[in-house]
C-alpha cells in the first residue's frame, strides 16, 4: 500500500476531472508518495499543523506506470526510499481516503488504519 498526502480541496478538484497531478508533477516530474510507516515524516516536515489533509490510499495495480523507489526530497538521514509516481494519478487508482489530522503540537503520527 502506498499513500499520498492531499489537501481535501485538491482531491475534490481531481475527482471532477478524473486525474490528480498534485503540486509537484509539473515542477518535479513526479507525485510524492509514502508508505504508511513513513508518511508522517513528510507530513510533519511539509504540512505541520494543517487540518485540511487527506491520505489517499493508492492501488498500485491501477496505475498507468510502475512506482519508482527513490530518495526522499529532502533525503532522510537513514537513506530510506520513498515511492514516486511519474505520471498523473487516475482517481480510480485511489481505493480509500482517510482524514489525516495533526497531533496537538502540529506534528503527524503514522496512521492507525
Amino acid at each position: 500500500m502506498i499513500l499520498h498526502i492531499c489537501p481535501r480541496e485538491a482531491w475534490a478538484a481531481a475527482q471532477a476531472v478524473g486525474t490528480y497531478e498534485g503540486d509537484t508533477l509539473a515542477s518535479q516530474g513526479y507525485i510524492h508518495c509514502s508508505t504508511p510507516e513513513q508518511v508522517h515524516l513528510p507530513a510533519t516536515l511539509l504540512f505541520r499543523g494543517r487540518t485540511d489533509l487527506l491520505l489517499l490510499e493508492i492501488d498500485e495495480s491501477r496505475l498507468p506506470v510502475a512506482i519508482t523507489w527513490e530518495q526522499g526530497d529532502p533525503p532522510t538521514p537513514d537513506g530510506r526510499l520513498f515511492p514516486h509516481l511519474y505520471s498523473a494519478l487516475p482517481v480510480d487508482a485511489v481505493v480509500a481516503t482517510y482524514d489525516y489530522p495533526p497531533e496537538a503540537d502540529g506534528s503527524f503520527s503514522p496512521p492507525s488504519f
